[in-house]
């Protein structure tokens, strides 16, 4: 477990959406040219800034696994002389499954109406052979709550003497947000806060639970400490593990045991795209499907 004032790290980073467009929610897509860049170029941001991944996991789906891949070769570059992490492929991180949907445009929702696009259309569907609905929130509840509980857990929990953990997740913008509410549901409200001068959208009060959408290649950054010195009701807390209150609406119902209430989990960053930057594709270039045999990549773009 974290020693008193330990810290690690995780990071939700999205892989950049593949060659087919729509509805590519299990389908194995491959990355476009600008896919390829965008990964490398976040692969180099990270790296430059010191970070170095000590476990890696990343959806099977070949547009997260070449993301991944991207990280681990700007870290090997920057620091060739360092162990580099194992990539763990899972199905479980798996983009939502879209069902007789994959491949198919998204049907905007019909004015008047409270139902989603695919809603309004699946009863003239449903009937048809081999028709597969789109995949349930339960169904991605429960696929995020055996990820964090398998993997995710236990290294919060482990023995952090030799390093600090430095975690990466690459996955896909919908079950991400299903895999951060699965986290927060595991720490006590009074744990959880924002970095200083970090917000989450405008106005009223700030949502956890909702913290916007992902970019193509963006990323969440969490620092997890504990923290021995707390009061001793949160240390007796700790001690005694106890289910999640699954009473709160916002929060995704989690199936196992909690962090204990001495663990803190600071959000840094939301979004994060700064590796972005100036970036500008060049015309008929950037939406390509990515050909693994050709030159450099950059030698196309303009940076």
């Amino acid at each position: 477990m974290l020693g008193d004032g330990e810290h690690q790290k995780i990071y939700f980073l999205r892989a950049r959406s593949g060659y087919d467009l729509l509805g590519a929610g299990v389908r194995d897509s491959p990355l476009t040219v600008q896919g390829v860049l965008q990964a490398e170029r976040l692969g180099r941001y990270l790296a430059t800034g010191e970070v170095r991944f000590t476990h890696l996991f990343a959806s099977d789906l070949q547009r997260a696994v070449k993301t991944a891949e991207a990280l681990l070769s700007a870290q090997s570059s920057k620091h060739d002389n360092s162990p580099q992490p194992t990539m763990k492929q899972l199905p479980v991180l798996r983009e939502q499954d879209f069902g007789f949907y994959e491949g198919k445009p998204f049907y905007a929702r019909q004015q008047d109406s409270r139902k989603s696009g695919k809603d309004n259309h699946r009863p003239q569907h449903h009937d048809e052979p081999g028709f597969q609905d789109v995949e349930s929130k339960e169904s991605m509840i429960a696929r995020t709550n055996t990820f964090v509980a398998e993997h995710l857990r236990p290294l919060i929990l482990g023995d952090h003497s030799e390093h600090e953990n430095i975690v990466a997740i690459v996955s896909h913008g919908i079950i991400l947000s299903h895999l951060w509410r699965s986290i927060l549901g595991r720490f006590s409200k009074h744990t959880v806060a924002l970095a200083p001068g970090l917000s989450i959208g405008g106005g009223g009060g700030t949502q956890l639970e909702h913290l916007g959408g992902w970019s193509n290649t963006g990323y969440l950054e969490l620092d997890i400490t504990s923290c021995s010195t707390g009061t001793a009701a949160e240390l007796k807390e700790a001690a005694v593990e106890k289910p999640v209150d699954q009473s709160a609406d916002e929060i995704e119902k989690v199936d196992s045991y909690p962090l204990p209430s001495t663990f803190r989990i600071l959000i840094k960053t939301i979004n994060g795209k700064d590796h972005l930057k100036g970036l500008k594709r060049a015309r008929g270039v950037g939406s390509s499907q990515h050909d693994e045999g050709q030159k450099k990549i950059e030698s196309s773009w303009i940076l």
